[in-house]
């Protein structure tokens, strides 16, 4: 049986009196692009930080590869690359200066760095722009180079942060296409992201986490189709939401249904089927909609059942 590339058991994080990561275990497999979804808060960051190295667990164990890792693991954190959200370049310096100077840090020199920079820029479709300045580059450019950087030192899994945050539709595409020929290569990617669409297209696994807990583990189709024919959210006034919610639990059309927020989130085996039963069953009992959205079957709609808050909210 082949060792996970990383192995997260019952991880957990105290802050004081506040735990932000309470007990999360998963694994990636060698060869996996592995997403980390979660809102600003679940914990995500903190949990990243332990996976790398950056920070120490307040209890439970990483391994990675097979081995222990913590802070202190030195050699075994050159497994590791990590492209963090913030852009780390020196504007004035070029692309190939940038990585020239991030190859040293790692250790790497002479012919061997400078064949590895050639490598990495070829990597992201950047080789005819390497003595360009970053400060003439456009963000997703910029992009691409933070995370050649991040591929210096050949690592065996990478953590991509938010790596399309704030870039145009063309140089999200250009980094699709890196990170999907790069684990075509062999390599593990953990990928973190606020837009559904990019773990959809690029995750073969995803874990939600939420208030320091993993709550969903599974490919992003099995957990799409679990969900049912989409969902339906709606607000109603007069205090008649909970037999508002009894009533529409005995639909046939509906698969489930949960308050979240002075809503329900209701899981539909067919969203406009059902949508039409809620609104006679509303008038029936006289009861005022206050708010109605239908949300069509994807991970977006998963996210928002599971948690009551879109991902970007």
């Amino acid at each position: 049986m082949t060792t996970p590339m990383i192995t997260a058991i019952d991880l957990r994080k105290s802050y004081g009196e506040f735990e932000a990561v309470k007990g999360v275990s998963f694994e990636i497999a060698k060869g996996e692009i592995f997403g980390l979804l979660g809102p600003n808060g679940a914990g995500k960051t903190t949990t990243i930080s332990i996976l790398t190295g950056l920070a120490a667990a307040s209890g439970g164990q990483v391994l990675l590869d097979g081995q222990v890792l913590t802070p202190k693991s030195g050699q075994l954190k050159s497994k590791i690359g990590f492209v963090p959200q913030e852009l780390a370049l020196y504007p004035t310096l070029s692309a190939a200066q940038n990585l020239m100077f991030f190859g040293r840090i790692y250790g790497l020199r002479g012919k061997q760095l400078r064949s590895r920079v050639a490598e990495v820029l070829e990597m992201v479709g950047l080789a005819d722009r390497a003595s360009d300045k970053i400060e003439n580059y456009s963000g997703g450019m910029k992009r691409r180079i933070n995370i050649a950087a991040g591929l210096l030192h050949q690592p065996e899994i990478l953590f991509l942060d938010e790596p399309t945050v704030g870039v145009d539709p063309q140089s999200r595409n250009a980094i699709f296409e890196s990170i999907e020929a790069l684990n075509k290569q062999g390599l593990t990617i953990l990928y973190t992201t606020h837009y559904m669409e990019e773990a959809e297209r690029l995750c073969h696994r995803v874990a939600i986490i939420d208030h320091g807990e993993i709550i969903a583990l599974d490919t992003p189709q099995t957990m799409i189709r679990a969900l049912g024919g989409g969902l339906v959210q709606v607000g109603l006034m007069n205090g008649k939401l909970p037999a508002f919610h009894e009533r529409i639990l005995q639909l046939a059309s509906v698969k489930d249904a949960q308050k979240l927020e002075g809503e329900l989130m209701v899981q539909a085996h067919n969203s406009r089927s059902a949508l039409v039963e809620m609104l006679e069953i509303a008038n029936q009992m006289d009861a005022t909609i206050t708010s109605l959205e239908i949300h069509e079957p994807n991970l977006e709609t998963v996210f928002l059942n599971l948690t009551g808050r879109s991902l970007r909210n």
